[in-house]
């Protein structure tokens, strides 16, 4: 490089760092990280590292120009409400929020706190936005297409093993974007000859309940819809769908890596990477009613 070179590469790096500079916040920003999980489902899956990581990439260091106030629900309703009301109380700049139930409980509260969503499969029917393409209140984020994924599953597993009658699909009556996918499992199982029947479970004791009356139903296969309170409790759903010898598939690759059969659909850690980007741009004045989902 000779002499020319090298000064114009250093002006450039010093504008380009004086533009970095200037567009960090004046003060530091203040997150709230409310996740319907609990913290270690968070951890073990990657989401919360993958979201500081993302704010660590766009400039925000923790305890310099950044506050992250995590909160876990740890898969009870109760437990959401208290946490939305905690966040009304402090007002965090923003919200990432993870969850049907905490989006419908954010909903409720009528803040005009912005929020950040990491995993919706229809905004639209969550009420969370007019349009995916320009949403109009005060929610954006991500959307995946889970909904899709269901007949896909049961595709697989019948290719499998073609001698699949009866497959279960395990929902969450929390979820509201699960019967929708719950219908189209069920047209899916129409189509190809294969019978297919719901199960709800909202916790623990429900899954294992929900096993029990799979079994007695004498059900081939079991199809888990794609759910945070199910990601949590992957290594529990694999381990009860062997106790009763039960092939089983979720949409995401951690369920297979965690002793389930089978697995399909996208991994979705990187959502709460890029959520990051969607803070960074509501903090420095972006509307999240203009943020496309």
């Amino acid at each position: 490089m000779n002499r020319r070179d090298a000064v114009s590469a250093f002006a450039s790096l010093s504008v380009a760092t004086l533009d970095a500079m200037a567009q960090q916040p004046s003060k530091a920003v203040r997150v709230a990280f409310l996740y319907f999980g609990s913290r270690q489902a968070a951890i073990d899956t990657g989401r919360y590292e993958a979201f500081r990581k993302g704010m660590v990439e766009l400039g925000y260091v923790e305890g310099k120009n950044l506050t992250v106030e995590a909160r876990y629900a740890d898969s009870s309703m109760q437990r959401v409400d208290e946490l939305v009301a905690e966040l009304m109380r402090i007002k965090p700049d923003v919200i990432v929020a993870t969850g049907s139930p905490t989006y419908r409980a954010l909903l409720e509260a009528k803040s005009a706190i912005p929020v950040v969503v990491t995993v919706t499969i229809d905004p639209v029917a969550e009420r969370l936005a007019k349009t995916v393409a320009r949403p109009g209140g005060y929610f954006t984020g991500l959307t995946d297409t889970a909904q899709f994924l269901g007949p896909k599953q049961l595709e697989l597993m019948v290719a499998a093993n073609p001698r699949i009658a009866r497959v279960a699909v395990l929902q969450s009556p929390d979820n509201t974007s699960h019967p929708l996918q719950v219908a189209e499992v069920v047209a899916e199982g129409r189509r190809i000859g294969k019978q297919v029947q719901p199960y709800s479970a909202r916790t623990v004791n429900e899954l294992a309940s929900g096993f029990e009356l799979m079994a007695r139903d004498r059900v081939d296969a079991v199809i888990v819809l794609s759910d945070t309170f199910f990601t949590g409790e992957l290594r529990t759903i694999a381990s009860l769908a062997l106790r009763h010898r039960l092939p089983a598939s979720y949409s995401l690759p951690s369920f297979a890596d965690g002793g389930g059969l089978l697995a399909y659909g996208a991994d979705l850690t990187d959502n709460f990477r890029r959520a990051a980007g969607y803070v960074d741009r509501i903090v420095k004045g972006a509307r999240p009613g203009d943020l496309p989902m």
